[in-house]
This record gives C-alpha cells, sequence and structure tokens, in this order.
C-alpha cells in the first residue's frame, strides 16, 4: 500500500495560493503608487492571476473598486499619485512667473518691431535718396513716376 502524500499536495496548494494573493495585492499596490488606472483585467494582467480569481477574493475586489472609484473619471493619462501633486500654492506661484515671462516677452516684442520700422524707414529712406533722379536699375534718369 502507498503512503498518503496528501499533506504535500494541500501544503503546495496553500503556497500557491499565499504567492497568487502576494502578487495580486503587489500588483495593486504597484499600479496605485504609479498612478495607473486600476481595474480588474489590468491588475489579472499585472499579477500574472485570472480575473475570474479576482472576483472571488473579497478583499481584493473591494480594494479594486475603492480604487476605481477614486480614480473616476478614468483618464488615458495615468493618474499622478496624491504625493507628487502640486499644491495650489505651486501652481499659483508657476502661473504668476509665466504671467511675468509673458508679459517681459510682450515688451521685448514691442521693442523689436520698433527697431525694425526705424531700420526698414532708413533702408527706404537711403534707397529714395541714392536713387533720386535716375531709374532703380541705374539706366539713366526716370521718365515716368512709378517702378522702372
Amino acid at each position: 500500500m502507498r503512503a498518503d502524500n496528501s499533506r504535500h499536495i494541500i501544503a503546495a496548494a496553500r503556497e500557491r495560493a499565499a504567492a497568487t494573493r502576494e502578487r495580486a495585492i503587489a500588483a495593486l499596490r504597484r499600479m496605485d503608487a504609479a498612478g495607473q488606472s486600476v481595474s480588474f483585467d489590468a491588475v489579472a494582467r499585472e499579477a500574472r492571476v485570472s480575473r475570474s480569481w479576482l472576483y472571488t477574493q473579497p478583499d481584493l475586489r473591494a480594494e479594486i473598486n475603492r480604487l476605481r472609484e477614486r480614480r473616476r473619471p478614468a483618464t488615458s493619462a495615468p493618474q499622478v499619485p496624491a504625493q507628487q501633486r502640486a499644491s495650489d500654492a505651486s501652481l499659483l506661484r508657476r502661473l504668476e512667473a509665466a504671467i511675468a515671462r509673458n508679459r517681459q516677452l510682450e515688451a521685448e516684442v514691442r521693442e523689436l518691431r520698433e527697431q525694425l520700422a526705424r531700420a526698414l524707414g532708413q533702408q527706404r529712406a537711403a534707397a529714395v535718396t541714392s536713387s533720386a533722379g535716375t531709374c532703380a536699375t541705374g539706366h539713366g534718369p526716370a521718365k515716368t513716376i512709378g517702378p522702372c
């Protein structure tokens, strides 16, 4: 008669079940920390477990539902974890800095336009005075008013 080895099979099954739970919990933590969208399908892929198994685990099912609700509406872009989000004060400072930079650039553009207008005016005045009485092609006196 053979020896009863069922205790080894039971122990191996318990170890597999514990390893599966650990993978699922670790996947949930990683996804939440990374700001990824949490769903049964995504957790199952990340943890390499079946979706049907996840549905049979009340605590994991509740955690997945809680994380899904917290992130609604789900967007295609990954969510930023809470500890990495900018505060209202820092966003206000960034906005103020952007407005100040915008004003500086507007003043610079205004000055450059004025410089360009002066340069074009000087260039036109020089062209008019150098071609007074002759055609722009330099072939003698102009006989008509307008372009040569």
